[in-house]
């Protein structure tokens, strides 16, 4: 008789748990030593499940869904029911929140040299400027960037997109919140680009999925409707929009006719705008039916308040579109200008291409974001993990906006009704005059067309810096934006 040679029973997987671990430091702010508490880690995000066939719709349990790394700063001897706390992510879509961060809110910051690449190694600096001082801080990472995964077997894609990303940050909010008995505790978000869109939509989704009324939003290089951001050929809002960026990348470095070289920023900014409004705007609407001389007159004007010849704007039809700017400005230095901050200066192959081969603002700030995150993460905060810490994950290729198919995406009427539901919430408003990614100007006319009720208009305030789309790289604006985030901390909490 042959043996029979039983399988071996297969063990139940163990369910994954929350990995945290807790130190303490000491930082000096404003003259003042802060003792407080770092609790870094990941937090199983769990999904409800409900029964189908005959029992349809009853609850079963709790799913586990992914591990969300975040790290939290809490002011030691606080009262938390008094004690703001502010909950942090970048944009991308697929961006980590290394960012805010390591470069404005963290109580450590990057030493890196402003418009310039920094050669490595890097370093970190404690942060004077930090905002710890004022409120406690959570960082988060949205699935599939930094640290945070989905739970083996689920399926990563489901969170890259626009529903469920707000979704699932909103939730890892309301955990944390109950976690850590935070409920009672005046509540901020800050976001950056595309953490301005979440942020706007999670405004409202905490309201009416959670009842979590927020404070205030802070958002940091501003998009809210991409309509102001895409260079399409029906779609004439990003040539008036991007316009005043144009000039103020050409003052910048010095192409401008020595009138307008001889003005201050704010003065040359205000002149441009004023034109981009009007003429421009008018010129712009009436399409082919411009008059000759009146074409020639806003020819004439472009190239004096871009820089560019009268002969390329010619070519361009009076329309100049973001990348071609990016090459064509210092095409005869052989340099290209930055997309996120146009005063970082790149090297191509050659000079002839329409477009620049990259962005020379990005990796001057990516490398020492990336090196000292790592060896931070590890040796000060104690949190040790053999994955690759995504600090960009690429996902805004593949993201999903099924929820606009056939429209443009916006939330701004999604943060008009959470105003408008809830007229305490405040607004700050972040812009770097050099960000051709997402432009002051833009950002302006989009809070101009939100629709609100004249008398929610003082609830917004809005903040200039004379850097791009991470403006903080830039010290003095650095020390400008705490002493903004600040007063407009104080003002939220106490009206």
């Amino acid at each position: 008789m042959a043996d029979k040679t039983e399988s071996p029973t297969e063990l139940p997987k163990p369910a994954p748990k929350d990995n945290i671990v807790v130190t303490q430091h000491t930082v000096t702010i404003n003259h003042q030593q802060i003792n407080y508490t770092v609790t870094t880690g990941t937090m199983v995000l769990k999904e409800e499940t409900t029964s189908k066939g005959e029992k349809e719709g009853q609850f079963e349990g709790e799913k586990p869904k992914a591990e969300v790394f975040f790290i939290a700063y809490t002011k030691d001897d606080s009262k938390k029911s008094e004690r703001p706390i502010t909950f942090s992510f970048n944009g991308g879509p697929g961006s980590s929140s290394v960012w805010l961060h390591m470069g404005l809110l963290g109580p450590k910051r990057v030493s890196m040299r402003d418009a310039e690449n920094t050669p490595p190694p890097y370093t970190l600096l404690d942060n004077e400027f930090s905002l710890l001082d004022m409120t406690d801080l959570v960082f988060i990472d949205p699935v599939s960037t930094g640290y945070s995964r989905v739970i083996p077997g689920e399926t990563a894609k489901d969170f890259h997109g626009f529903k469920k990303d707000i979704e699932s940050v909103g939730d890892f909010i309301r955990l944390y919140a109950s976690r850590y008995s935070r409920w009672q505790s005046p509540k901020f978000l800050i976001g950056e680009s595309y953490g301005t869109t979440r942020a706007a939509g999670l405004s409202q989704y905490l309201q009416q999925r959670h009842g979590m009324y927020l404070n205030g939003l802070m958002l940091v290089s501003s998009v809210l409707d991409f309509q102001t951001l895409d260079f399409f050929p029906e779609n004439d809002l990003p040539y008036i929009l991007f316009l005043p960026t144009y000039t103020a990348t050409a003052w910048y470095h010095k192409k401008l006719s020595p009138k307008l070289q001889r003005k201050s920023l704010r003065k040359v900014l205000d002149e441009v705008e004023a034109f981009a409004l009007g003429e421009y705007a008018t010129a712009l609407m009436k399409g082919s039916s411009l008059t000759p001389p009146a074409y020639k007159t806003i020819q004439r004007k472009l190239s004096e308040y871009t820089g560019l010849s009268e002969t390329y704007i010619d070519h361009s039809h009076l329309r100049i579109q973001d990348g071609r700017f990016f090459k064509e400005l210092l095409r005869f230095e052989r340099r290209t200008v930055g997309r996120l901050d146009s005063r970082f200066k790149g090297i191509d192959r050659d000079s002839a291409g329409e477009n620049g081969d990259y962005d020379p603002s990005y990796p001057a700030i990516q490398g020492p974001y990336t090196a000292t995150f790592n060896h931070y993460v590890r040796e000060d905060l104690k949190f040790e993990s053999d994955l690759p810490y995504e600090v960009i994950a690429g996902l805004y290729q593949n993201w999903s906006y099924k929820e606009f198919e056939n429209r443009y995406v916006s939330v701004s009427d999604t943060l008009r009704k959470a105003m408008h539901q809830n007229p305490h919430l405040k607004i700050f408003v972040a812009s770097g005059y050099y960000d051709l990614a997402t432009p002051h100007f833009a950002t302006e006319y989009t809070f101009n067309h939100l629709g609100l009720a004249p008398e929610l208009s003082k609830n917004i305030t809005m903040g200039y810096y004379e850097a791009g789309h991470m403006m903080y790289v830039n010290v003095e604006c650095l020390a400008k934006m705490k002493q903004d985030l600040a007063q407009f901390l104080n003002d939220a909490i106490m009206p």
